[in-house]
């Protein structure tokens, strides 16, 4: 969930990055930020474990494929559809549970240079958040950040924080063989054959009821076991997803359909 460096390999939604500077950008102001309309064709979103809890209540949260796996909230189960944000980046219900990824669009911190650890504050400039305007909010208050650049700053490194525990969970979950290759079936009423999803991850339940004592302490201990359990949880939402699809008429064909999303 490492932000990748501007103008190389952009993470998902980001179509530019820039640093932000006192010199390019003191006179700007900021806008209040708004989902971005790509949104609306993204099916998978990367979440932190810090969001398991609230996540879990919308959203069927797997493990992509790949040798680094991420969770993800599915926001749908077809690969360019969406059933919870518009194609033009509206969300459907003000009470649903917005993954930080995408709040913390159109900013997000990011290494300049590739010898060095430092992370700088950076954007998005085709998102039209920041730019000489009369409203908004001054992104300085003369050379120093304002009040407004300190709290997306803060919000950026919460999210940078969150990443580091979600990658420590991701590395104990694949120490203990839990993670098995995903596949869900659908049967919706009348008709004959079900839908099938596959290409994602998720906890193998069999391997986990079969741990030892001291390897299910550990997890608990770490606080992992709750985070396991949320996941668990979240993957009946899939039906719901689904069936948001079939109201919204982005029905699937019945093929095997591939669900995850190596991001």
């Amino acid at each position: 969930m490492a932000s990748a460096a501007p103008n190389q390999n952009l993470p998902l939604l980001y179509k530019e990055l820039q640093p932000l500077n006192v010199t390019q950008h003191g006179a700007m102001k900021v806008r209040p930020a708004s989902s971005p309309p790509q949104i609306g064709n993204v099916h998978a979103v990367p979440v932190t474990v810090d969001e398991f809890g609230l996540a879990q209540r919308h959203y069927p949260i797997v493990f992509s494929v790949g040798e680094s796996p991420i969770p993800i909230a599915l926001m749908g189960l077809n690969e360019g559809v969406n059933v919870f944000i518009d194609g033009n980046g509206v969300i459907g219900d003000s009470n649903m549970y917005v993954p930080a990824y995408i709040r913390r669009y159109p900013f997000l911190l990011a290494r300049l240079r590739q010898d060095s650890d430092e992370l700088s504050l950076c954007y998005d400039p085709t998102s039209g958040a920041i730019g000489d305007y009369e409203d908004g909010e001054p992104l300085f208050d003369g050379d120093q950040p304002s009040e407004a650049t300190k709290n997306i700053l803060q919000f950026c490194e919460q999210f940078e924080t969150a990443g580091q525990r979600t990658a420590a969970f991701i590395e104990e979950i694949k120490n203990s063989g839990l993670l098995m290759e995903g596949e869900v079936a659908i049967q919706p009423q009348g008709v004959e054959q079900p839908f099938v999803y596959r290409g994602f991850r998720m906890i193998d339940e069999e391997k986990l009821r079969e741990l030892r004592g001291d390897e299910l302490r550990k997890l608990n201990q770490n606080g992992l076991l709750p985070l396991i359990y949320a996941h668990l949880f979240s993957l009946s939402q899939m039906r719901d997803v689904f069936a948001r699809q079939v109201q919204q008429g982005k029905a699937p064909q019945q093929v095997p359909q591939t669900a995850g999303a190596t991001i």
